[in-house]
């Protein structure tokens, strides 16, 4: 049977254990928190190893497509020095590789003009008919 006494008692330790019980949540957050914060550093470490990697042969693979193109053009040249002379072949073969230099030189410079000056056209014209509607109602 309980007692006035026993009664007391475990309100006591009931309102005794929360300020414990507070601390003990507070303490399993922040460490909750600071393990998530390092698994998301362990994470991004691990992110950049690979993008890093990634770089790194990709960079190889073009250095090989480079030579890959001058063995190509190396071919071209075997092949019509079969038919001309090896001086009129290598001088084809230069002139194959100048005109396909002018023509991406070209296309690109015509997109470098047609990207500049780098101004979002679009969102400042947006703006500009947004502030005017914006006027006009306020003034009606």
């Amino acid at each position: 049977m309980p007692t006035r006494e026993t009664e007391a008692n475990r309100e006591t330790e009931a309102n005794a254990g929360v300020g414990p019980a507070a601390k003990q949540v507070a303490e399993h957050a922040s460490s909750l928190a600071r393990l998530e914060l390092e698994l998301a550093a362990l994470e991004l470490k691990k992110k950049a190893a690979n993008f890093g990697t990634g770089i790194g042969l990709g960079l190889g693979g073009a250095l090989f497509a480079v030579f890959t193109l001058g063995f190509a053009f190396a071919t071209i040249a075997a092949g019509l020095a079969t038919t001309v002379s090896t001086w009129l072949a290598l001088l084809i073969t230069t002139g194959i590789l100048l005109v396909l230099t002018a023509v991406l030189a070209g296309v690109g410079v015509l997109l470098i003009r047609k990207s500049t000056p780098p101004l979002p056209e679009q969102a400042i014209e947006e703006a500009r008919r947004t502030t005017e509607a914006l006027k006009r109602n306020g003034s009606t």
